[in-house]
């Protein structure tokens, strides 16, 4: 029977001890991929018993016989083994495939953990379909855009700290939705801060570079109310700073933010209990932004700036302009606001 969990249910039981014979971690984030294999890795073995006991492949350099030969073995000294195979997608699809030889009668004794990047198994193959029969599969999603802010305070809170909701909404507007790149930013500033502070915008712009009055989160803003010098200024910044401010982050962020917009217009209900509702929102702040784009933006304006932002998008990429992203940003934010 197929056992679909999802990260915490999956880390809860590997922590208590519940393990399954067979793991298919696979999907687009890779961050909770290597958490769940950390987990293992770290949970199924005592120290002395790694050396004898724990065998992980990598996919480049990894031929089906060795490891399904690995995973036929029995512990010594030990309740069970650990066979991990990582970057399994660098594996030949016929290779990965024969694989199903083992998964189809796996051992008690071995827990095997498939840890497949950057995409999923094929579903129509046997190789998926008998290891949701006989273990765990999991497909490590991205977040959507309004998951990364509450992912960026219950990490925090996870490290015994808090963080302002502006601090968090600005964090997740400039650094995206890469969970890897996030928790590597917030590890790296949890080094300089004393336990149980509070992560301030102040605090971020100092130590992960990050302009708490020149970045995504504020242009939005300056857009929403239709603020022109503002939103100028910030693009004047933008296009100064080009590394840390890309224009396809820009566009990605406007984009979704007159997406949701016009899902706003369509709702009957426009306070701002409803549009935190209908767009998932965590923060009154964030909800905010859409109240004045409310205002100050129609159906018909927002759809035209929609297209503005694709179109943009393209030239960005060669097609018909040569202008440089600094200008490209300066002549869109001119079209939307005039």
């Amino acid at each position: 029977m197929a056992k679909e969990l999802n990260f915490e249910d999956i880390k809860r039981s590997i922590i208590a001890g519940q393990f399954a014979s067979i793991y298919l971690l696979q999907g687009e984030e890779e961050y909770f991929i290597d958490r769940l294999t950390d987990e293992i890795i770290n949970n199924a073995l005592k120290d002395e018993e790694r050396d004898f006991n724990q065998i992980i492949f990598y996919g480049a350099d990894a031929s089906p016989e060795a490891v399904i030969g690995a995973c036929k073995r029995f512990p010594l000294m030990s309740e069970r083994q650990l066979v991990v195979l990582k970057e399994a997608q660098n594996m030949k699809n016929k290779d990965i495939e024969e694989l199903v030889f083992y998964v189809s009668k796996p051992l008690t004794s071995t827990i095997f953990v498939i840890c497949y990047k950057h995409g999923k198994l094929d579903g129509r193959k046997k190789l998926p379909s008998e290891i949701s029969k006989k273990g765990i599969v999991f497909e490590s999603k991205r977040l959507y855009d309004n998951q990364i802010t509450p992912f960026i305070c219950t990490y925090i809170k996870s490290r015994n700290l808090r963080i302002e909701d502006s601090a968090a909404q600005l964090m997740a507007d400039s650094l995206g939705a890469n969970v890897s790149k996030l928790v590597n930013e917030i590890e790296k500033l949890i080094i300089t801060l004393p336990a149980k502070s509070t992560i301030t915008s102040s605090l971020i712009e100092e130590n992960i570079g990050i302009s708490k009055d020149f970045n995504n989160f504020e242009l939005q803003r300056a857009i929403a109310k239709r603020d022109v010098l503002k939103a100028n200024r910030i693009a004047k910044y933008f296009d100064n700073n080009p590394k840390n401010n890309p224009l396809v982050l820009s566009l990605t962020v406007l984009f979704n933010f007159f997406a949701n917009l016009m899902i706003c217009h369509y709702e009957n209900d426009k306070s701002l209990g409803a549009i935190k509702t209908t767009l998932g929102l965590r923060f009154d702040m964030q909800g905010y932004d859409y109240v004045d784009g409310l205002k100050n933006y129609n159906a018909f304006q927002t759809m035209q700036i929609i297209s503005l932002i694709r179109e943009t998008d393209a030239r960005s990429k060669g097609f018909n302009s040569s202008l440089s992203d600094g200008a490209l940003l300066k002549e869109l934010l001119f079209r939307v606001m005039h």
